[in-house]
């Protein structure tokens, strides 16, 4: 049996922690959980592996490991052997560090909030509560949000000028990171045309080998194109 297990739940940031172990070549077994269709929040089941009853988490042998930066940073300790981290005190080493923060950090909480307000306005409520939930959601979204999610667009697209990858030259865990809130925002938060560098970049992750066998094992993902 794999010594490692991963909790994972379709269409959640748990699809990169089995691209971080397709990547590293490791072993391990896939646990799937399913969202409910209506909430879309993560089964009761999952709080049996971890009080939060969020994914991912991995057990390695007696160790529980949740949050997938503290996985995907885990894993490239505990297993990497140098692999996908840039060399120590480089300044491709602080750039990675910078961008796996980024990416839960700064780059997923505005995308958050325009799921929830998007949301608020196609749910169900009474006729005489739509007006003005819709009208403080669309107000918010347009006024906070979304210029937001632009601006960090911007930023990142400049980022990448003359790099191939977020951390310098080679892939990384700080592109195993991005690949969520990056792969968000082209399915909802405007990343398109005006955006070259971060679709190119984009379309190299996902022509990766790792990354398709990743899919394979994960199963419903609707964020990868």
């Amino acid at each position: 049996m794999p010594a490692i297990t991963v909790h994972h739940l379709n269409n959640s940031r748990s699809q990169r922690v089995l691209w971080m172990l397709e990547e590293l070549g490791l072993d391990y077994q896939v646990r799937r959980y399913e969202r409910d269709r209506e909430t879309m929040l993560a089964p009761e089941s999952l709080r049996k592996v971890h009080p939060l009853g969020k994914s991912p988490v991995i057990e390695d042998g007696e160790r529980v490991v949740a949050e997938s930066g503290a996985i995907i940073e885990y894993l490239a300790v505990r297993h990497g052997n140098g692999r996908l981290v840039p060399e120590p005190g480089s300044d491709d080493y602080w750039r990675c560090r910078y961008w796996m923060h980024f990416a839960e950090g700064s780059a997923m909480p505005p995308l958050l909030m325009k799921l929830v307000f998007d949301r608020v306005e196609s749910s169900k409520m009474p006729f005489f509560a739509r007006p003005i939930a819709r009208g403080i959601a669309d107000k918010v979204r347009s006024s906070f949000v979304m210029p937001q999610i632009k601006a960090q667009l911007a930023y990142m697209e400049a980022e990448l000028e003359g790099r191939d990858w977020f951390a310098g030259r080679e892939l990384s865990i700080a592109d195993i990171m991005m690949s969520f809130p990056l792969e968000a925002a082209k399915s909802r938060g405007g990343l398109g045309e005006s955006h070259p560098r971060l679709l190119r970049w984009l379309d190299a992750i996902h022509a990766r080998p790792a990354y398709r066998r990743a899919l394979e094992q994960g199963g419903e993902y609707a964020f990868a194109d």
